[in-house]
């Protein structure tokens, strides 16, 4: 005999793995330090593309100019607000990933532990039938 409370919980629970759940045990398989680094460092190495992509449009935007003052310009000086910019950008982008994946992670977590304890719900339900 069908128990509706059983049918219920593994509807549910089959549509949370089709949908969210697949990303959530990727996530969960991680430990958090890990799964943060990692965002961290594709964060950075896109950032790093992002930066290098812009300033070569700047320069190439710019480049009657910078052709003009070449010999006038304090290079060094240049070179140090180009870097300054770049590291900006790179904490900018690691702050801002940091705290993204950092509720991503808690929140897969969560939902993790919803359905591991859902799952011990049905196999009490399933003791109790027998």
């Amino acid at each position: 005999m069908l128990n509706e409370e059983r049918v219920i919980l593994m509807t549910r629970m089959v549509s949370y793995e089709k949908n969210e759940g697949r990303k959530n045990r990727k996530i969960g398989s991680y430990f958090r330090s890990d799964y943060i680094a990692v965002q961290i460092l594709k964060s950075v190495i896109c950032s790093t593309i992002v930066f290098v992509v812009i300033f070569g449009l700047y320069l190439l935007y710019n480049v009657d100019e910078l052709m003009q003052d070449l010999y006038t310009i304090d290079l060094f000086a240049y070179a140090k607000t180009v870097l300054t910019y770049y590291g900006v950008t790179v904490v900018g982008y690691g702050v801002i990933t940091y705290a993204a994946c950092s509720w991503r992670y808690a929140r897969a977590k969560r939902s993790l532990k919803n359905y591991y304890n859902n799952l011990k719900k049905l196999n009490s339900l399933y003791s109790e039938s027998k």
